[in-house]
This record gives C-alpha cells, sequence and structure tokens, in this order.
C-alpha cells in the first residue's frame, strides 16, 4: 500500500462538514468516494482521515488528508486524477507520496484558522456565505487586550459547545491577531494554536466581539476561562465566517 497526503481546499457552504454522516453530503464522504474510484472499489473500502473535522458552512484553504491506495501514481497524477473525479467546490492543492508514519490527524503540530466580520450596513448578498455580519462599530484596540488573555495553555471549558467528544478541554493557543481590512470593510481573526474544541474558535469570536462592540469589560476573558461555565460565554459566531488556513506538521 502506498500512503498519500492531500492538501485541499473546499467551499464548505453546501457540505454537511467533514465528517460522514448518513444520507449526507459531507467533504470526507466525497473524497472517499474519489479515491475509491480511482482504486477501483476495493473491498473493504479505503477510508480517508482528515486532519480534524469542520462544521456545516465551515470552508477550508489548506485542509489535510491522508489514505493509503493499493496503486503508485505520481505526486501530479494522483493530484490530477482526484481533480478529476471531485465536484467544483473540493480542490486538491497537492498530493504527496509520504511515509507510512505520517498520520494527518496525529501528526499534526498546530493549526490557523481565520475568521472574517463583515461591517456593511446590510448582508451583502456575494458575501453572507463567506462572512458573519456585524453592523456596528467595533474597537480593534480593546478586542486585541482581550485577546492576550486567550493565550497560553487554558482549560476552555467556557468556549466549547455542547456535543464535544473531546476527553480534554485545555488547550494551548499561541497566537491570536485582529485586524481590520479597509479595502473589503471587514475584520479579520487568526487564530493558531495545538487544536481547537468544536465551536471554540467561533464562540471566541462572538466574546471578542462583545467586547468590542463595548457590551463586555475587556477583562472579562480570565473571569469567564475561570468559571469554566458554557452559559458564561453566550454566543456563537456563524459557521460561514470560519476558514481552516493551514494545519503544520513542522517540528
Amino acid at each position: 500500500m502506498y500512503r498519500y497526503k492531500i492538501t485541499f481546499a473546499y467551499d464548505g457552504t453546501n457540505f454537511f462538514g467533514f465528517q460522514i454522516q448518513p444520507h449526507k453530503r459531507t467533504v470526507e464522504q466525497t473524497l472517499k468516494t474519489a479515491v475509491n474510484k480511482i482504486a477501483k472499489h476495493p473491498d473493504p473500502a479505503i477510508p480517508v482521515i482528515g486532519s480534524g473535522r469542520t462544521d456545516a458552512g465551515v470552508h477550508a484553504l489548506n485542509q489535510v488528508a491522508h489514505f493509503d491506495i493499493p496503486y503508485k501514481l505520481s505526486n501530479e497524477s494522483m493530484r490530477k486524477a482526484l481533480n478529476s473525479l471531485l465536484p467544483l467546490d473540493i480542490l486538491v492543492k497537492k498530493a504527496e507520496l509520504v511515509d507510512d508514519s505520517f498520520h494527518a490527524r496525529y501528526s499534526a503540530h498546530r493549526k490557523t484558522y481565520r475568521y472574517r466580520v463583515d461591517q456593511g450596513e446590510f448582508v451583502n448578498p456575494f458575501k453572507r456565505n463567506y462572512t458573519a455580519h456585524f453592523k456596528y462599530p467595533l474597537d480593534i484596540e480593546l478586542m486585541r487586550q482581550a485577546a492576550q488573555d486567550f493565550i497560553g495553555e487554558h482549560d476552555f471549558t467556557s468556549f466549547v459547545a455542547s456535543g464535544s467528544q473531546a476527553k480534554s478541554n485545555v488547550r494551548t493557543v499561541y497566537s491570536i491577531t485582529i485586524d481590520r481590512d479597509e479595502h473589503d470593510n471587514e475584520v479579520v481573526f487568526d487564530f493558531t494554536g495545538n487544536g481547537f474544541l468544536y465551536n471554540q474558535i467561533r464562540i471566541m469570536v462572538a466574546f471578542l466581539l462583545e467586547v468590542g462592540s463595548k457590551q463586555r469589560p475587556v477583562s472579562d476573558v480570565k473571569r469567564v476561562l475561570a468559571a469554566r461555565d458554557r452559559t458564561q460565554a453566550r454566543m456563537t459566531a456563524p459557521a460561514s465566517g470560519l476558514y481552516l488556513v493551514s494545519v503544520d506538521y513542522g517540528k
């Protein structure tokens, strides 16, 4: 068997998330169908292992997965073969033959996500599936100050949605940047960490938007982290604004 690592992008608008679900269109199932067609439909079917799950409506710029296939193709042939079989809302950007020790999920060291918030007066019909919408004034500096309290290793119980299957809610956030894109009238958040919990980034963004619109004090992050109570964080930003930017496998 030959192991391939693929890096791919997808528009999550018309997918029910990454993970396979019965009778629903998912990224994982779509990739699995293409891989098994290339492998001439072996029994049992070949699984596709992703670096992690994304929810319905969440996008990816550089998601990573791996699979084992009984035929050896060149990297470029594999990339072209997959793209010829995939729908237009998934694009394989790179295919690489890798060592059997590589695992898309367990070999990952850190991930970076981006969240885009449109600040137009009304919802832009051409951005509604790719940004959140928040029309009220935002103080970027207040949000940056509050975001610093998320940096480091913390128990993020207050910032994880019910339904999480994680054994521990402790995660490490390495960096958070918040910038204003004047050209597109957006506020853009970038989060890098060793991993993120179910809806964690969307809850953190909603929390920071409350700080930026002065509905919460800038010091509230510490209090809510210590509370370990999901009700203290309240809101969850919509899936449409979230993008998986990269998965890092370096040391």
